[in-house]
């Protein structure tokens, strides 16, 4: 499982490396370069889903339990 995601905030363009929780999704991100405050898209569970380059935990497991089917 991947822990590490690149957020690239939608207002700014720029990029920052995180470390994602592993026992909860991240509803609010504050960018560290503009201040702007983003939440996740409709339809997605959160910021790592909607603007990371690797979706969140719980989704990578359920994504590798449904390959393992």
């Amino acid at each position: 499982m991947e822990l590490r995601s690149t957020i690239t905030c939608p207002a700014c363009g720029r990029a920052s490396v995180e470390i994602m929780p592993t026992d909860a999704c991240q509803y609010v991100y504050d960018c560290r370069h503009c201040g702007a405050r983003l939440t996740p898209k409709k339809g997605e569970c959160c910021v790592y889903c909607s603007y990371g380059s690797v979706p969140c935990p719980p989704v990578q497991q359920e994504r590798q339990e449904r390959a393992e089917l």
